[in-house]
């Protein structure tokens, strides 16, 4: 997607990425007292399964080329294999998690390769082997008059209001582990990059965030409710190709 006229729909995509999310009623899972709540059980799905449960594909229409999601047995576990080449797509799941009860997101991926273009702090860079999204709920308490006035916007033709913010946790090619910076499009999406480069390429990597304390860090403010997931991994800005594998997704509680 070189060309700079075919780039403002990436913003728009960005700005609008929880309407899946919010299409139907998600999952209430913020009154749980089980101290985990799995958002992303992979590893109980069976192999070849076309989606895990729970979860439904987020495609783009702009984007012609997707890339392609499969439950895979690699080694002992079951998880999402992605493969992406000059593609981009996802795959969400919708539900609801009070980030103050549940601020620990956990997750497992492995990277094959990385991005030799990429490169989060440019445009045309802006593609990586392996992320997660965690989407925020609109508060029009949170927004000023003019914001408001656009999301009402965005309600009356979507029929749905799109997140208030997005925190993206990525694997980079380039930029230092614990880099944090606005996406290049736009400011509503804080991306942190969880791991970079090379050295763990093809390994099972284990990651665990603070998503309470990195909205705080991220919009300086008390974060609403938690409205969506996603994992992506897309190479349509750079024109690369990339394989990498999702295991499971989990929410808990802080152990006292």
């Amino acid at each position: 997607m070189g060309v700079e006229t075919e780039r403002p729909h990436r913003a728009h995509r960005l700005l609008i990425i929880g309407l899946p999310f919010l299409l139907l009623a998600p999952a209430y899972a913020d009154a749980q007292s089980d101290p985990v709540i799995e958002v992303g059980k992979f590893s109980a799905a069976a192999e070849g399964q076309t989606l895990p449960d729970g979860w439904k594909p987020l495609t783009f229409k702009k984007i012609p080329r997707h890339t392609t999601y499969t439950l895979v047995r690699d080694g002992e576990t079951v998880a999402v294999k992605a493969v992406s080449d000059a593609a981009s797509s996802g795959l969400t799941r919708e539900i609801r998690i009070n980030p103050k009860d549940y601020p620990i997101v956990q997750w497992r991926w492995k990277v094959a390769n990385i991005l030799q273009k990429g490169d989060v702090s440019q445009k045309e860079g802006d593609d990586y082997p392996a992320r997660i999204y965690i989407t925020f709920e609109y508060n029009p308490q949170k927004v000023g008059f003019f914001e408001k006035a656009k999301y009402e916007a965005i309600n009356m033709f979507y029929g749905q209001y799109p997140p208030i913010g997005t925190i993206n946790y990525i694997w980079e090619s380039k930029a230092p582990k614990g880099t944090m910076l606005p996406n290049t499009y736009t400011d509503k999406v804080i991306i942190f990059v969880v791991e970079s480069g090379k050295e763990k390429l093809n390994t099972w990597v284990s990651e665990e965030q603070n998503v309470y304390e990195d909205y705080k860090k991220a919009f300086g403010e008390e974060p609403p409710m938690i409205s969506g997931v996603a994992i992506m991994t897309d190479t349509d800005n750079t024109g690369e190709s990339a394989t990498s594998y999702y295991g499971d997704i989990a929410f808990r509680k802080v152990t006292r």
